[in-house]
This record gives structure tokens, sequence and C-alpha cells, in this order.
């Protein structure tokens, strides 16, 4: 069987992350959890990984990169970074939505989950309340679209799907104190972005011919909000 080596790259928040997957599992990542770090150490972090693993980009079948929502600058860097290797190589480019990855790395993390949540969502801080989120089930199938939201204790009161949520990411940290009285909702903290996350989609993407267009594809930055209304608003 013949082994597909994957760069993939997440830069959608403070951590400036990169990972090379072979047939969908994870070879190997580096990371840096660092404020503005990613236009100095993204390049670097890619060749001491690519060196670790004896590969050179001859070795690889396409490059994957985190492709938003998220942070505006962190998105630039890594998708025209991405974009750079993919003009100088001749490889393929594969985007990978933000969102669904944490979602997959969630089920990495915690094996177990199924057993206490029904639903995920992944949620990334915008500013003040507003966050990036979407909702999936266990299986990772969506029950909501992404979208930008201004969040409050009524939030998800009316979200699809069946069972305990789990919100995690760096936009549920900050709305901990909101659902502490729920049961339905529940914030798992500490959740952090990472390019090992990728893996499985991306050589899903790979298998299926999902390439991008590396000339006009842009990040998926999502700058809209909408203002939940509680129920008990005239």
């Amino acid at each position: 069987m013949s082994v597909h080596h994957i760069l993939q790259i997440e830069t959608a928040t403070q951590v400036c992350s990169v990972a090379v997957s072979a047939n969908g599992i994870t070879s190997a990542y580096k990371e840096i959890n660092e404020p503005n770090i990613h236009a100095s150490r993204l390049t670097m972090l890619i060749s001491e990984l690519l060196q670790e693993l004896a590969l050179g980009f001859a070795d690889l079948s396409a490059v994957a990169v985190s492709k938003g929502p998220g942070s505006y600058t962190g998105l630039r860097i890594g998708v025209s970074t991405a974009k750079g290797l993919c003009y100088a190589t001749d490889l393929p480019l594969i985007g990978v939505n933000t969102l669904s990855g944490m979602a997959e790395g969630f089920k990495e993390s915690y094996p177990d989950s199924q057993e206490d949540y029904g639903r995920l969502c992944p949620m990334l801080d915008a500013r003040r309340m507003e966050v990036y989120m979407a909702m999936y089930d266990h299986a990772l199938r969506p029950l909501s679209p992404v979208s930008a939201v201004i969040v409050d204790a009524q939030s998800f009161n009316e979200m699809p799907g069946e069972g305990r949520m789990a919100l995690f990411g760096t936009g549920a940290d900050k709305c901990r104190e909101l659902f502490e009285g729920n049961p339905q909702v529940h914030v798992v903290p500490g959740f952090l972005n990472s390019a090992r996350f990728l893996s499985r989609q991306a050589y899903q993407a790979y298998l299926e011919g999902d390439f991008v267009d590396v000339a006009y594809f842009e990040p998926y930055y999502l700058k809209d909000f909408v203002a939940t209304v509680p129920k008990n608003t005239p």
C-alpha cells in the first residue's frame, strides 16, 4: 500500500502548529502556544518537523491547512504559507474547516466522551462575548452551520440534536460562568487547536481529490455576528 504523507498547518488561534500524517494517521507534530509568533516560527517548525521525519517536499502528497474561521492574522499567515509551499512544489492544497477539525480533536482527546456528550460544540474566541461556533453530533455530523454568535445564557436552549453538550475551545473558556447551572451544557476547559487534529479529514479529502484552487483560495474569515435574544425578552 502506498504511503501518502500530508503536511498539515494550524494557525487559526494563537497556537502555531504543524503536523505530518501518513494515510490519515499523525506521524509527528510540533506546536508553540504563544501570541504573535506565527510569522516568525511557522516555516521553522515545518522545516524542523520534516527534518526529524527525514522527509522532503518530494515525499509529500499534499499540504492541508486549517482554513477558518479564526484569527484573521493567524489564518492569513497559515494559508499564505500553505499556498506558497504548494506553488513551489506543485503539491495539491487541502482546506479543512477549523471547527470540524476541533470536533475531531475533541473525540481524540476524550475517547470516552460519547458516554457523557451527545453534542460537540467547538468555539473560537472572537472578542468580548462573540464566538465562532458550530454543533456536531458525536459522529461528527453537523447539527448546526458554522456561525458567528454573541453568546448569552439562553444561546443553546433551542439547539438541535440530543444529549448533553460539550463546549470547548478558546471561545468556550470565557463562557464558563454562563452555564454553571445548566446540566445540559458543560464547558470543557483548556482545549487547544492542533494540526494533528486535521489528519483524518485531510487524508479523506486527498482520497476524494477534494483540493482547493491554490491561486484563488482564501481563508474562511466569517465576520458577521448575530446577537441571541433570550426567550423571555418581550
